[in-house]
């Protein structure tokens, strides 16, 4: 499907009006935005009935009769198929298009000697607005209105300024119609643009939260299961394996229990929970940790987002690292987790770290993450407010 292209009404743009069929593709309603405006532009032509009613008094003669009668025939068959095709069409087809338009719709006058006849090409001017760009449909309606105003003043020596009339308002109808109908198919087409946008908004929000949830729980469950193991294996230390069972049986619960909130999006983050889930799960990693001793010092505001980087960086320290010690510091507005493990030479940011980004730029923070000054993968997040040095 086409996005909306808010310039669409430029001048120097060709109409696009695929959004017809790609509202509706692949459904029953495929050509309905052509059918509708095929049968209402249908009933608009019974304004060429009055002309048939007039002619046919014989006052023109049987040749000449017949060959308007006909030319106003090919002229009403074509507009409906102008309108049929014609929105799909290249740039050349519509060209030809519209300058048949205006040859069907200029024959019945020439043929009548009469400028009063060309009234009837406010069809063709309308042709030209909803194929060509705006700049060209003007120039063909302001020609035809002059031309048909030199005519009078040539052949009678006066403007039935009626007629004129009728020819101008007549076609700025119809160029009114277009311009709605523009705008209808443009709405539509905004409001199932963001509809998808909310969908897949949605699942990145879900598949980022369990990529968070299960991706710091999974680890942790890991690491406790093998510390479990060893102590069975190696001593008879049931008490030792107990408690960890029981730490064991507390993450699963939580686990399930983050990931029927984040399904339903009641799911909160804490920093000082974060904190504390990390303190343990690095504890059965073996590996020293350093962290701050009270939240408070995070703005409020920050809390929730901080608490996401914390358990992320801390997760890829107990699955991608060798570290032997994690260090994280934390002020008002800025957040730091580092180790002391091997970095490779170029580090590809996974699913974890690009979330994190996300978050922190939903917040008008920033993220950064690579080699620390002091060897080491480090992990810097800055609140909106931070001046460019943690």
């Amino acid at each position: 499907m086409r996005e909306p292209d808010p310039d669409r009404f430029s001048a120097s743009q060709w109409p696009d009006w695929s959004f017809w069929t790609d509202a509706h593709s692949g459904g029953p309603g495929l050509h309905r935005g052509r059918l509708r405006s095929v049968v209402v532009n249908g009933l608009m032509m019974g304004f060429l009935a009055t002309w048939v009613v007039a002619i046919a008094d014989g006052r023109y003669g049987p040749v000449r009769t017949g060959l308007v009668f006909g030319f106003l025939g090919c002229y009403a068959i074509a507009y409906l198929l102008v309108l049929w095709f014609g929105p799909l069409a290249l740039r050349r087809q519509r060209i030809a298009m519209v300058a048949a338009m205006f040859a069907l719709g200029t024959a019945p006058a020439l043929i009548l000697g009469s400028p009063a006849y060309l009234t009837g090409l406010t069809y063709a001017i309308a042709t030209g607005l909803m194929l060509l760009p705006l700049r060209f449909s003007l120039l063909l309606g302001t020609g035809a209105a002059v031309a048909q105003i030199a005519w009078m003043l040539v052949r009678d020596g006066r403007v039935a300024w009626g007629q004129v009339l009728t020819l101008v308002a007549v076609t700025a109808i119809l160029g009114i119609v277009y311009a709605l109908t523009f705008t209808i198919g443009h709405l539509r087409l905004a409001r199932e643009q963001i509809r998808r946008m909310a969908v897949d908004q949605e699942r990145q929000r879900v598949a980022r939260d369990l990529h968070d949830v299960l991706g710091h729980s999974l680890s942790t469950m890991t690491l406790k299961l093998g510390l479990t193991r060893r102590i069975l294996e190696t001593s008879d230390n049931t008490d030792a394996a107990l408690a960890e069972i029981r730490d064991l049986d507390d993450l699963c619960r939580e686990a399930l229990s983050d990931v029927r909130a984040t399904v339903s999006d009641y799911r909160t983050v804490s920093f000082a929970t974060e904190v504390a889930g990390a303190r343990m799960a690095l504890r059965a990693a073996g590996v020293q940790a350093e962290l701050p001793a009270a939240a408070d010092a995070v703005a409020p505001e920050l809390q929730g987002v901080f608490g996401y980087v914390v358990r992320e960086a801390v997760t890829n320290v107990l699955r991608h690292s060798d570290a032997q010690r994690c260090t994280v510091r934390v002020g008002r507005d800025w957040l730091e987790v580092a180790d002391d493990g091997s970095v490779p030479a170029e580090v590809v940011p996974g699913h974890g770290l690009t979330g994190l980004a996300e978050r922190m730029a939903a917040v008008s923070g920033s993220l950064e993450h690579g080699r620390g000054p002091h060897g080491g993968f480090r992990v810097l997040a800055r609140g909106p407010a931070t001046g460019g040095a943690a």
